[in-house]
């Protein structure tokens, strides 16, 4: 139910940046460039994910894709489960040789079937129950080339959990957050908070994970 509810209220967003941002479409600049910052982070630490494949999970409209992944990598696939969504997204990248492939499905289904440098999953991880979250990740983990990264851009809420009745999503503590990662054994590199938001919406923080297993 948590699931097909959530599904159905993606069905009546639309196909906009304003939509899918929830009437917050004009935070999309700020978003962008303060994801760029954390990319660049990434990209400079000391063993650094390559820039061959990058994964977008939850993409929507392909926002984060044309706007941040696609000038980096080499190739981009997008995961997304509805349908008006991709049709969006294809049209707004339009024909882009960096473009890869379109999954159309939930991430509680979705099985990585490459591997990937960077996967990048943003404002999507609160549709995930716990469980589901987990071995998301860990599926997500297992995906991931050497000094391969995941990326969870993220709402956070100050001290518990809140579930949000009219899209079926959670908004999660920072601590609960680390504590999932914690249990799909990924280890938290670097942490951000994105500046320039207004004050009337949730902290938005960045994790980047590396797997804590040897490859």
């Amino acid at each position: 139910m948590f699931y097909q509810k959530a599904a159905k209220y993606w069905e009546n967003v639309p196909s906009t940046v304003d939509g899918v941002l929830g009437g917050f479409g004009y935070i999309t600049d700020i978003d962008i460039e303060g994801s760029k910052e954390f990319l660049n982070e990434i990209l400079s630490v000391n063993k650094p994910p390559a820039r061959n494949r990058a994964l977008d999970c939850g993409s929507g409209i392909g926002r984060v894709s044309k706007n941040l992944l696609l000038p980096y990598f080499d190739k981009v696939d997008l995961v997304e489960q509805d349908e008006k969504f991709i049709r969006t997204a294809k049209q707004l990248i339009g024909d882009n040789c960096r473009l890869g492939t379109f999954y159309q499905t939930g991430l509680q289904l979705f099985k990585p079937q490459e591997r990937y440098d960077v996967i990048w999953c943003q404002w999507v991880l609160g549709h995930l129950d716990d469980y589901d979250l987990i071995n998301f990740l860990e599926r997500c983990r297992d995906a991931l080339h050497k000094n391969g990264i995941i990326v969870a851009k993220e709402n956070v809420s100050s001290n518990e959990l809140e579930y949000d009745d009219v899209d079926s999503s959670v908004t999660r503590p920072s601590y609960l957050m680390l504590k999932i990662f914690d249990e799909a054994n990924l280890k938290v590199i670097k942490t951000k908070i994105q500046t320039g938001f207004p004050d009337d919406i949730y902290p938005v923080y960045m994790f980047a994970l590396e797997s804590k297993l040897e490859k």
